[in-house]
């Protein structure tokens, strides 16, 4: 999910933590809940300072290893014993479940939107994606600003959040349920086998598809129950060039995140651009998550990107310098 809603949830715990006895007697241990259940909704995504050494790491392993099964446990240790340093006399192992459950829920709902996560690593480097929620989901957090404004009003917050996280896991399994008949609906309007994926959006009768087969890739969307089919993609096999700029950090970076990619090769003046694109995110004039190589005419590689551009004439812009300091 976004920073806002993880933020959100971090205080929604704190409030649904005075369901705990020992929470709602202590002051200071409510205090302290606070601190971790804050700063464990937001811990996992540090890896976002990932971006600064360039987007090939920050692809590579945002949401990879720190929110794995050992970061986790590393997390929830590592937060809850700075917090208890500064709290003295309260009960840590109080904090520490409270800590816990704050950085399982911010690695649990990142699991249900299209990014996903590798939560199962070590065991998996499977990125796992259930594609039921928008990345912002209006919902999720109108239920916490209107946990927050009863919260305010000076009802219990335990019961305030007991029944936003009841709505919200109701709310969540008629997504699942609604994903699963949609993605019938449009098996049996393509009528062809492979793998299916709906891609959810702001909107809740909105959704992107994708169908990959063996051959070939169809890209549409659902707009109230209505089935539009966009771009048809067929893979043609790989080539010297595709090859070479395969070479490329960025490629491979990018390479190793999408279960969706797709490639194809333009001439330009220098020599070849290769343009890898992620058949799930598609705006209405391009594909926004990509990666791009240029190749001289000898097949050595110029420069490259890998990244997000919703504007396509950006795109040029930062391939143009490239070039120029090449």
């Amino acid at each position: 999910m976004d920073t806002g809603t993880h933020i959100a949830m971090g205080f929604g715990l704190a409030g649904l933590a005075y369901l705990d006895p020992a929470v709602a007697a202590s002051p200071g241990l409510a205090s302290a809940v606070l601190l971790g259940t804050l700063i464990g909704s937001q811990a996992p995504d540090i890896d976002t300072v990932l971006k600064l050494t360039g987007n090939a790491r920050y692809i590579r392993n945002h949401r990879g290893r720190s929110h794995s099964i050992p970061a986790m446990l590393l997390w929830t240790g590592l937060i809850s014993g700075g917090v208890y340093l500064f709290h003295s006399g309260i009960s840590f192992l109080h904090l520490l479940l409270w800590t816990l459950i704050a950085v399982l829920v911010h690695v649990t709902v990142d699991l249900f939107n299209s990014y996903g996560t590798q939560a199962t690593r070590p065991l998996s480097k499977r990125w796992i994606s259930f594609n039921m929620i928008n990345i912002f989901d209006p919902f999720i957090m109108g239920i916490h600003l209107l946990g927050f404004v009863f919260w305010r009003a000076g009802l219990n917050p335990g019961i305030v959040f007991a029944c936003v996280y009841a709505v919200m896991i109701t709310y969540i399994i008629q997504r699942a349920l609604t994903y699963r008949h949609l993605v019938k609906k449009v098996k049996e309007n393509l009528g062809v086998a492979g793998h299916y994926v709906l891609l959810p959006t702001l909107f809740w009768t909105r959704w992107g598809i994708v169908v990959k087969t063996d051959t070939v890739s169809y890209v549409g969307e659902m707009i109230q129950g209505q089935i539009i089919w966009h771009d048809t993609f067929v893979y043609k096999g790989e080539n010297e060039i595709i090859a070479s700029a395969k070479q490329d950090v960025n490629v491979q970076a990018f390479l190793s995140f999408t279960r969706y990619p797709y490639v194809y090769v333009t001439k330009r003046d220098f020599g070849y651009e290769v343009r890898w694109i992620d058949l799930r995110y598609r705006t209405k004039t391009h594909y926004a998550f990509m990666a791009i190589v240029h190749l001289n005419d000898d097949l050595r590689i110029l420069d490259s990107y890998a990244g997000w551009e919703y504007r396509e004439h950006k795109i040029e812009e930062k391939l143009i310098l490239a070039l120029d300091k090449s």
